[in-house]
Formats: structure tokens, C-alpha cells, sequence
């Protein structure tokens, strides 16, 4: 493999078009989770010039549209959008939603003695690498960081004309297969009228350092800001957003495989989201235990079908087996069945809205059971290889 090299990962805020109806995607489902913990929901959203447009299959409590209504003009209002072109107070709202499939329905549940089945086919990958404290990728963190702050700072005042949209992009140069330096950032943030691109960058440049490590400086030379010069329409009145189509930037920015299928609206017996959050759960476990310096962990599964269809493991060098020996303690110690890992995980909790921005992966382990799977009490169960 080689051992220096420019690598470059991108993030987009919680006020991208795409990344809003990720948010609204997933509130929706927190509530119907928050009603009956074993509603079945697949939400999609569309969002453009004042309109968003809910549609996908639900299986739980009657809910009033109303209330979903009310619960996405305020997601928008939270983000920030009340401008001309996509106002939280105007725009039209359409829900579509409505009963899940019977035939799938027959699939996944359990029922007599068949166990419950994955409610669809697919493969699903799990990575973790100890280049960063949070076991990710370096350009797919910092990339994150740098808007998480920003958003923070545009949330509080503390910085005044900026916009909910923007996108990132960090390259980092890597010496020895490491993280090294920031090679070049590209920051496109949506403004005021009144800026211009000199007056956003000066805004931005400090918020941007403080999100970098301390020994990293930006590179005065490749350090772009909104490249076109102009940043003011954006959102989705710029640019039609959908549930599902930032899947690279909720993942490992590009340095891991991805399967294909979204994480966002899905309630947790889709492994589409579920079975992708325990690979990442086993292979930081792994990385964190000190057998490899990163691991990649693919699942493979068919609808209806209880347990994966396939496991493999990759650790990146020759170990003598060692990933025949990891595969066989996971089959004998995880259940990976979709109900085996909810129960594992806690996750027909309503915890994923949180993870619709910034990141499903490098996360803190939170109280109320978010991101559980970014917790490290399997260890110990791979120190014993």
C-alpha cells in the first residue's frame, strides 16, 4: 500500500439540502419510536423551493399529520431557515406516508418458530482505523468539525451573516500511511447579501483553525472559500434536497467501502442502518483492542433471513488468519440478527436524529443510548485472541 499520499473527505452541514431532509427523515422516525418502540418506518423526504414532500411505508400508532407537520416546520425553524425561498412558516407541506407492505411485513416478522428476518437484502460495512482518538479516517473528522463549529458559532450569534448551508472538503497529506498535515480546504458557506467572499473568509478562518489540531495550519495558498465568489441563494431553494444521497459523507468520507443503502428514515430492523452500525461496533472494538491498526468488516444478508448470510473481515495485513479466528468468535459471541442487534445496541430507542448530521460514526456514546455502537465494552472480547 502506499505510504504517502493526499487523501480528501467531505462534509456538508446540517443545512444542506440533502442533510435537512436526512433531519427530517429521522425525526419523523424518532416519533413514531418515541409512541411504540417497535414501529416499522422508511421516510423519505423531498425538499425544494418552499415545499417538502414526505412518502415511505409506516407500521405503528395512528399519528395526525398535523403533528408530523408541526414536528418538520420546527426541524426547519431549528436549522435556520426562514428566508424568501424556503420559510419554515410558509412553505407547503405534502405527507404521503403509509402502510408498510404486507409481503414484506410477512418476511420480517418472527413468527412461530422462525426468527425474524432482515427486512431487506444487502451488504453493509463497518471500518475503523486509529489515526484520530475517534477511530475514523482524518479528513472525514475534521471535515465534520469544521462545520459542526460553525453551525455552533452561526446558532449562538457569535458570528453574524452566515447562512444554515455549507459544505466542507479537507485534503490531508499522509507520511508513512499517517495523518500529517492538512494539504488544501475548501469551505462553501451560504451568506448575506451584503458580504463578499473576502468578508466570509475572514469570518470563517478562525472558527476553522480551533477545529484543527494545534499543530496543523491552514495552507494560506490552497484554503478556498466559496470559490464561485457568491454563496447567497442556498438551501433547498438552490438546490433540491432528498433523504439518502449524502451516504459517503455519514460514513468514512471515502476511505472504506460503503454497501449502498441510506441510514436515514429506516427504522432498525432495515440492516441497511442497523447492521452497519454493529460492523463499525466490532471493528473499532477490534482496532481499539490493539489487534490491527485498522479493520474493515462487511455483512451480508436476505430478506426474511435471520442471521448474515456472510461475515468477512480485513485487517489489512497478513496475520495468519487471524480474520478466520475473529469470525468465528463473533458467530459464537453477537447475535446478528436484526432483533439481536437492537437488543445489543438499544436501538429501537428514538435516538437518530443526532445522527442525521455531522457524522453516524466518530461520535461520543451518549446517555440516553445514542450512538452505541461508538462504544468500546467489546474490547475485551477480541483482547482474548
Amino acid at each position: 500500500m502506499k505510504k504517502n499520499y493526499i487523501f480528501t473527505s467531505e462534509s456538508v452541514s446540517e443545512g444542506h439540502p440533502d442533510k435537512l431532509c436526512d433531519i427530517i427523515s429521522d425525526a419523523v422516525l424518532d416519533l413514531y419510536l418515541s409512541k411504540f418502540n417497535e414501529s416499522r418506518v422508511a421516510c423519505e423526504t423531498l425538499a425544494t423551493t418552499n415545499k417538502v414532500i414526505l412518502s415511505g411505508e409506516i407500521r405503528g400508532p395512528k399519528i395526525e399529520s398535523t403533528e408530523i407537520e408541526n414536528l418538520v416546520r420546527n426541524e426547519i425553524k431549528n436549522i435556520g431557515y426562514n428566508q424568501k425561498g424556503f420559510d419554515y412558516k410558509i412553505l407547503e407541506f405534502h405527507n404521503y406516508l403509509h402502510k408498510q407492505s404486507d409481503d414484506i411485513a410477512l418476511g420480517v416478522d418472527s413468527s412461530g418458530i422462525k426468527d425474524e428476518g432482515a427486512g431487506d437484502q444487502g451488504i453493509m460495512f463497518g471500518y475503523a482505523c486509529n489515526e484520530t482518538p475517534e477511530f475514523m479516517p482524518a479528513p472525514i473528522i475534521f471535515s465534520h468539525k469544521i462545520l459542526e463549529a460553525l453551525s455552533k458559532e452561526r446558532k449562538s450569534k457569535s458570528i453574524i451573516g452566515l447562512g444554515p448551508d455549507s459544505k466542507s472538503q479537507v485534503s490531508i497529506n499522509y507520511v508513512n500511511g499517517k495523518p500529517n498535515n492538512i494539504d488544501s480546504i475548501v469551505l462553501s458557506t451560504q451568506h448575506d447579501e451584503n458580504l463578499n467572499q473576502d468578508d466570509v473568509k475572514k469570518i470563517v478562518e478562525p472558527v476553522i483553525k480551533k477545529a484543527l489540531p494545534n499543530n496543523w495550519d491552514i495552507p494560506s495558498n490552497k484554503f478556498f472559500v466559496n470559490p464561485t465568489g457568491r454563496f447567497v441563494i442556498g438551501g433547498p431553494d438552490g438546490d433540491t434536497g432528498l433523504t439518502g444521497r449524502k451516504i459517503i459523507v455519514d460514513t468514512y468520507g471515502g476511505a472504506a467501502p460503503h454497501g449502498g443503502g441510506a441510514f436515514s428514515g429506516k427504522d432498525p430492523t432495515k440492516v441497511d442502518r442497523s447492521a452497519a452500525y454493529v460492523a463499525r461496533y466490532l471493528a473499532k472494538n477490534l482496532v481499539a483492542s490493539g489487534l490491527s491498526d485498522k479493520c474493515l468488516i462487511q455483512l451480508s444478508y436476505a430478506i426474511g433471513i435471520s442471521q448474515p448470510i456472510s461475515i468477512y473481515v480485513n485487517l489489512f495485513q497478513d496475520l495468519k488468519n487471524l480474520d478466520e479466528k475473529i469470525i468465528s468468535l463473533i458467530k459464537k459471541n453477537i447475535d446478528l440478527s436484526p432483533k439481536g442487534i437492537r437488543k445489543l445496541l438499544k436501538l429501537n430507542n428514538p435516538i437518530y436524529k443526532k445522527t442525521a448530521s455531522y457524522g453516524h460514526f466518530g461520535r461520543k456514546t451518549l446517555d440516553d443510548g445514542s450512538f452505541s455502537w461508538e462504544s468500546l465494552n467489546l474490547k475485551s472480547l477480541f483482547e482474548k485472541i
